[in-house]
């Protein structure tokens, strides 16, 4: 794949900061069950994110990694314990409060492309920012294609992108949509190193402009190291915090 070309990100509104952590979990199990037999994927885990911060969760195929994601992004509930984003405790909220979470606070980009097929690239960022309540013209939508690269893209359908095109389509629907939280999914999966870097450098730079928190589910060491915090989950537990000292070139 020819490695993308990207804009200098715009500033964009930047909501407070405040000392209220953003991200709260707090003794978080999760079990799935089939039949007889029960899947214990969260053990327990305790965790704390503040506005801001970029965070890379690392852990083996397996380790509780996408299933923490699902239950912070609200599409999934836990069997006990407590999600807190932005002061909404998600195990109390109904389906709309959490689809509301969702389209305001939490944009979120998966491994597999999350585009609607049936709407152009355009199309699909122009409705993401308008289900925000922001800018959804031309010119808005057409910047956030050209700080992923996709400007060139913008009336091609999904089907008609590459799977990294796809990808770097669905970081375009969040940033149109502002989020206070960004949480990703293997992000860098289907993009060769030198993509995987531009894109990684436009969302930290989007990261020291606003106050956006991104969250980050990745094998890739290429994301740790650009992440300001590292946290491992290792059968289901947190077994390692630490902050790195990665700094921008």
């Amino acid at each position: 794949m020819t490695a993308v070309q990207v804009r200098p990100v715009q500033a964009v509104q930047s909501a407070p900061v405040t000392d209220r952590p953003i991200v709260e979990v707090s003794d978080l199990i999760k079990v799935y069950r089939h039949g007889r037999t029960e899947t214990i994927a969260l053990r327990g885990v305790d965790l704390s994110i503040a506005p801001g911060e970029f965070v890379a969760i690392q852990g083996r195929s397996g380790s509780g990694k996408s299933t923490l994601l699902n239950l912070l992004s609200g599409s999934d509930r836990p069997t006990a314990g407590r999600v807190t984003i932005d002061g909404i405790a998600l195990e109390q909220a109904d389906e709309t409060q959490r689809a509301q979470l969702r389209g305001r606070v939490v944009g979120i980009v998966f491994q597999s492309q999350n585009l609607a097929d049936l709407l152009s690239l355009e199309e699909n960022v122009a409705l993401s920012a308008r289900l925000a309540g922001r800018d959804s013209g031309h010119a808005a939508v057409r910047a956030r294609l050209a700080e992923v690269g996709l400007e060139e893209r913008a009336t091609h359908h999904p089907s008609h992108l590459s799977g990294g095109e796809q990808q770097r389509g669905g970081v375009a629907c969040v940033l149109a949509a502002l989020p206070k939280l960004l949480l990703g999914d293997e992000i860098t999966g289907e993009l060769d190193t030198a993509t995987a870097v531009r894109l990684l450098d436009l969302v930290r730079e989007v990261h020291a402009k606003t106050a956006l928190t991104v969250v980050l589910v990745t094998h890739d060491p290429l994301v740790a190291e650009r992440a300001d915090r590292v946290i491992e989950l290792r059968d289901g537990r947190v077994v390692s915090d630490r902050r790195t000292s990665w700094t921008p070139s």
